[in-house]
């Protein structure tokens, strides 16, 4: 069972706004931080965003900040990712993750992943 399932990537414009969505399995009965990473061609994955369990934490890479925001039903491992004033550059397969409590833990310390949706941004 995989545990975690995003869903929303697809091809858009420079400029365009795009939604992720990221649902746990029952596989992870535990209420955790979530996060998303993303990953492009020849590129390392990275951290872009992540919350807490109860939503009270957000972190942002500074190559989003202002232009993406992170949100979750609150104490369910449901998390979002909005997506506005895409560049190409934001082009990656886009990763949910979870970590294995409520705080927001280090990049390297997340527990269980999804297997990624394509977000392709053309100019």
């Amino acid at each position: 069972q995989v545990p975690l399932v995003e869903s929303g990537g697809g091809l858009v414009q420079a400029g365009d706004s795009l939604r992720l969505a990221c649902v746990a399995s029952e596989r992870i009965d535990t209420v955790r931080a979530m996060a998303w990473f993303r990953q492009a061609p020849g590129q390392e994955r990275e951290f872009v965003a992540a919350i807490s369990g109860g939503a009270f934490s957000k972190d942002y890479s500074d190559s989003v900040k202002g232009r993406f925001t992170i949100s979750r039903e609150k104490y369910k491992n449901t998390v979002y990712l909005q997506m506005s004033s895409l560049k190409p550059a934001d082009t990656a397969v886009y990763y949910c993750a979870a970590g294995r409590e409520l705080q927001i833990p280090q990049p390297l310390e997340y527990e269980y992943w999804g297997q990624g949706t394509q977000v392709t941004v053309s100019a």
